[in-house]
């Protein structure tokens, strides 16, 4: 079997400098677990469209000055699937932030990065283990 990993985006929406929009998931690998908006890469798709579309479609919220953040090698053994996340950071546009996809979040929150709710979904674990942050520069 060519079983390959899938390409997922994560996009951290930063709000008034401080905070980041989490959902609580459900329905779909991960579930009650708390992460980002997100999704597959679609077919053709660039990376900043697939964030933008995925905020838009999961929490009602439009985003800005999106660029790329990093990469986690994400394998959810106990599932069987590995993905290759990639986290695009943006900044909020607009939108009350709300579930618009109840099938894929059944919550959703603004939270302090240092201070994020319980538990957390696998790329995002695997995201703070590698000690970056999007609130500090990368130099």
């Amino acid at each position: 079997m060519d079983k390959r990993p899938s390409v997922g985006v994560g996009v951290i929406i930063i709000k008034d400098g401080d905070s980041i929009l989490m959902g609580r998931r459900r329905n779909a690998h991960g579930d009650g677990d708390w992460s980002v908006p997100g999704g597959h890469l679609e077919f053709g798709e660039s990376l900043e469209h697939c964030a933008e579309r995925e905020a838009l479609e999961e929490t009602g919220v439009k985003i800005g000055n999106i660029r790329f953040f990093t990469v986690t090698n994400d394998i959810f053994e106990n599932e069987n699937k590995h993905y290759i996340t990639v986290w695009m950071v943006s900044d909020y546009a607009s939108g009350e932030a709300k579930v618009t996809e109840p099938d894929k979040f059944e919550n959703v929150g603004w939270f302090k990065w240092d201070s994020m709710p319980d538990p957390l979904f696998l790329p995002t674990r695997n995201l703070l283990k590698s000690g970056l942050n999007p609130f500090k520069s990368k130099d």
